[in-house]
């Protein structure tokens, strides 16, 4: 008889997901199957559930690209990790290892990637199947919960940190206080830049300076950018864009100063206008940003390891997932939920 697991799986997009036993994976040849302990919850999460973006997951699928696991079973051919390890199943899948991007440490890009909890059966699961070559490695005495949202938010903000090229001393502005900003803020503080938080809620703004934020500037202020500009000397050097949200966008690059670099990871719906005659005469860099490789995955777990870097959590059982989902899409839930296995 095939052994079963509990799951969370997506059957149709817009869907609560439905809570149901499914058989357990079983490692091939270059596979790991993970025993999941814990599971991050992200908003892109939410995108996959609901179909959102134009290269749809195949129904059905089951999400989740956080999961933190032992390694209980190998495949054929594994050498990159052994049998009690605990390993991140990130959003990076896996990629072919040898185009142009890949070879350059850009596998994020790669053309043939798979993507967890998207392309990939993912960690709102029992256990996960992954291909060992690509899993992250935690470091020891990072609880499997503290770990779960660094393997997606944490290395996203701290990626996106690193492609601003700001430099320590200088001043970073990062956009969006949530479960992505309030890791990009420890970050930022952690590599030595001067911080300033944005967002729209006052609470975030006072988190972010007991975060260590230098200064904070509420979006909705009719003079933020200005207020941003000021507090900086002409300009952030950098600007890190985590929030969902056209408006952040053109703040954002208002906000950088000249031969700055505006990073983007948030994902708005919409067209984003491009202040080109600012853009141009004032030599800005505008780039998008991609998760992260895996080196940046090492370092990023690397700084949580030492004490630098803790996500805010909430921790959740799987069963709670549409009510997390629920939460999620109104804007409710302040940080990160982790979806804890030891629960029920």
């Amino acid at each position: 008889m095939t052994p079963k697991m509990q799951a969370a799986v997506v059957e149709a997009f817009g869907q609560p997901l439905k809570l149901m036993e499914v058989d357990r994976p079983v490692a091939g040849p270059g596979q790991i199957l993970v025993k999941t302990e814990a599971c991050g919850v992200c908003h892109t999460d939410l995108h996959a559930r609901n179909g959102d973006w134009p290269a749809k997951p195949k129904l059905p699928f089951i999400p989740g690209h956080e999961g933190i696991g032992i390694v209980t079973a190998l495949g054929a051919g594994v050498t990159a990790v052994k049998e009690g390890d605990r390993v991140g199943v990130p959003w990076l899948y896996s990629a072919c290892g040898h185009c142009e991007y890949c070879l350059q440490a850009w596998e994020t890009v790669c053309a043939k990637a798979e993507y967890g909890g998207y392309t990939k059966n993912g960690g709102f699961a029992e256990y996960i199947v992954a291909d060992p070559n690509y899993v992250a490695h935690i470091p020891a005495g990072l609880a499997p919960t503290a770990a779960a949202p660094l393997i997606c938010a944490g290395i996203t903000s701290y990626k996106g940190i690193k492609e601003t090229k700001a430099r320590p001393g200088e001043w970073i502005v990062i956009s969006g206080i949530g479960g992505l900003g309030h890791l990009g803020v420890q970050y930022a503080k952690a590599m030595g830049l001067h911080v300033c938080a944005v967002d729209i809620d006052d609470a975030k703004l006072a988190h972010a300076t007991k975060l260590g934020a230098d200064a904070v500037v509420n979006a909705r202020h009719p003079d933020a950018v200005n207020a941003v500009i000021k507090v900086t000397s002409g300009g952030a050097h950098g600007v890190l864009i985590t929030a969902p949200s056209l408006p952040a966008f053109q703040q954002g690059v208002a906000m950088t100063r000249k031969i700055g670099t505006c990073v983007l990871v948030g994902i708005p719906p919409g067209d984003f206008p491009t202040p080109l005659f600012d853009v141009v005469a004032n030599c800005i860099t505008i780039r998008g940003s991609f998760v992260g490789n895996r080196h940046d995955m090492a370092e990023a777990l690397q700084f949580a390891a030492e004490g630098k870097v803790k996500a805010d959590i909430e921790l959740q059982p799987l069963s709670a997932i549409n009510d997390v989902f629920e939460r999620l899409s109104k804007g409710e839930v302040p940080s990160r939920v982790v979806l804890d296995f030891s629960a029920r």
